[in-house]
């Protein structure tokens, strides 16, 4: 049976960590607050949303939700962006994505200002995370997926891994964080030839296709560490990740489970990252 790498310990750790950077700026009239702008009624948005208010609260940090319909216009987003752009007591801002198809990915974000990027959304931080220059905030989830390997002390240096999924979101911004850490990565995505065997070659894989429970036992065999970044709810109201995790676990060596996986790891990872926002705008 696998190892379960469950992420509420590190998170615990990381939240920890940043709970007298909070108290400080409090002390001076600063409480770090994070914007959340979110489009339509997602499940998984919302329920990743709530996790993240409580583990604010927890911590001492405030929330501002900003709500549109699924069929709000492009201008509308664009307005709420520029709103919390001007605002000085908004410090990071969590932008919900994938947007629905009739948003320009592109055009929204190139709105958000970069100081307030703490998730890696806009093209300047995402060269950051290209060159390695260490300006800026890598992607809240791919920096949890490291941080959980190194947390349970799997090494990555000079191991194979794959990625599956492409997306800018998590697949490449991932594995380039691996590279840095001199992993020999993969990405693999739906155009890949005989995509289990590619995948079985591999020490860890990431996966993120965005798919609930769509990768089984077929593409994994024993002793290899598998990173599960897919969150879903389900019609029964069960949440699942991308890998069908009951046929999966007797094989591999060590899974990440959801939920308690990845997840509440990046809600921890994109607070620490908001704190830092504020701290940085205090020193400016």
């Amino acid at each position: 049976m696998a190892r379960l790498l469950k992420g509420k310990e590190l998170a615990n750790v990381i939240l920890r960590s940043i709970q007298r950077d909070v108290t400080a700026l409090k002390l001076r009239g600063i409480t770090p607050t994070l914007g959340i702008i979110r489009v339509g009624e997602r499940a998984d948005d919302i329920s990743y949303k709530k996790s993240l208010t409580k583990r604010c609260e927890a911590v001492g940090t405030a929330i501002r939700e900003y709500c549109l319909p699924v069929d709000a216009i492009q201008e509308a987003l664009l307005g709420v962006i520029h709103e919390v752009n001007a605002d000085t007591g908004i410090h990071g801002v969590l932008l919900f994505r994938p947007l629905p198809r009739h948003f320009d990915d592109a055009t929204i974000r190139a709105a958000l200002l970069p100081a307030k990027d703490i998730d890696c959304i806009t093209d300047s931080s995402l060269a950051n995370v290209f060159t390695n220059t260490g300006v800026g905030f890598p992607p809240c989830t791919a920096t949890a997926c490291v941080e959980l390997l190194d947390h349970y002390g799997i090494d990555i240096a000079g191991k194979r891994v794959v990625v599956l999924g492409r997306s800018l979101v998590i697949g490449r911004p991932v594995a380039m964080l691996l590279m840095h850490r001199n992993a020999t990565v993969t990405i693999c995505h739906t155009k890949t030839i005989d995509l289990p065997s590619v995948v079985k070659e591999a020490d860890i894989v990431v996966v993120a296709v965005g798919r609930p429970e769509s990768i089984g036992c077929e593409y994994f065999r024993e002793a290899q560490v598998v990173i599960d970044v897919g969150i879903h709810v389900k019609d029964d109201g069960k949440v699942c990740g991308d890998v069908r995790f009951d046929e999966v676990t007797p094989l591999v060596q060590a899974i990440t489970p959801i939920p308690d996986g990845v997840g509440v790891v990046t809600s921890a990872v994109l607070i620490r990252n908001m704190v830092s926002a504020a701290q940085r705008n205090e020193r400016f």
